[in-house]
């Protein structure tokens, strides 16, 4: 049994940011050299979120929209009476979507349908410095 790990960086700009890092994970796949096994794929932190989605233009528009409407950003949250910081939100949202997702690799490439992409959603109020952490395991 093989294992390997990768953290990959980038910076948000907030409020609703999706980022594809379907490539990002196919590269750590490829490096690794892993042809069956499992990539599990983490960001640190409460106020993101990774999911899989077709990224394409109208949905990077749904998305943010959907959330909006079942997690306002305008409402007022405990945690922002708590902490001040206004993200209560955000907190809401990430733990909706979750922050971290297992994918089968088979033949050396991940399990995806065609149109899927796994994608980074920054839910915070502000920009960040992102990472993402990767662990494979297989053979």
């Amino acid at each position: 049994m093989k294992t390997f790990e990768k953290e990959y960086g980038f910076q948000t700009s907030g409020d609703g940011t999706i980022v594809d890092i379907t490539g990002f994970l196919r590269e750590a796949v490829q490096e690794s050299g892993i042809l069956t096994g499992q990539l599990s794929i983490i960001t640190p932190g409460s106020t993101a979120g990774i999911t899989t989605m077709e990224y394409e233009p109208g949905l990077l528009r749904d998305i943010p929209e959907f959330l909006e409407r079942i997690i306002p950003s305008n409402v007022g949250y405990e945690h922002d009476a708590t902490w001040g910081d206004g993200n209560g939100f955000s907190h809401l949202r990430s733990s909706l979507v979750g922050t971290s997702m297992t994918i089968p690799v088979s033949s050396g490439q991940l399990v995806l349908g065609t149109w899927q992409q796994v994608v980074f959603l920054d839910f915070d109020n502000r920009e960040r410095s992102r990472r993402v952490h990767v662990n494979l395991i297989g053979e």
